[in-house]
């Protein structure tokens, strides 16, 4: 899925869940901020392919797969806060959807899947999960500011 997607998924969590503060920063951290990766690999990519748009290009590292709840239920557990481990399982869950590699258990295990969903072309799981999360946060904005 796509920053934009993930960003309204996670505001809508933030405001569907009231979250204020440390957990708003904790929320956007692990809905959004484990994506991070990303940049670290594009001097990778940029070698590897150039400025050309590769589709399945493998972005990931294990900070976005499952296995990284190996640290962040710890860290649930220091903080007192199940944000993080919620908001992370989003972004998996998201990301999980569309048809690219992952490699769940890396650096583990080798296992390689192509999530859930592979039947449906990604940009119409995009699109349909862009225009939910949009009407639903437009729709719990202004119900909260109508009341």
């Amino acid at each position: 899925m796509t920053i934009v997607t993930h960003f309204l998924a996670t505001t809508l969590g933030v405001q569907a869940m009231g979250l204020e503060g440390r957990e708003t920063v904790l929320a956007y951290a692990f809905g959004m901020g484990v994506d991070v990766d990303h940049a670290v690999k594009a001097p990778f990519y940029l070698r590897a392919v150039g400025l050309r748009d590769k589709r399945g290009y493998y972005w990931r590292s294990s900070l976005q797969e499952p296995v990284a709840l190996l640290w962040i239920v710890p860290l649930c557990l220091f903080l007192g806060s199940v944000v993080p481990m919620l908001f992370f399982a989003i972004h998996v869950a998201m990301d999980y959807s569309v048809r690219f590699e992952k490699m769940p258990f890396y650096p583990y295990a080798a296992r390689v899947t192509r999530g859930w969903l592979t039947g449906i072309p990604d940009r119409v799981k995009e699109g349909v999960l862009f225009t939910v999360l949009l009407v639903a946060n437009v729709a719990l904005y202004w119900s909260r500011r109508h009341v």
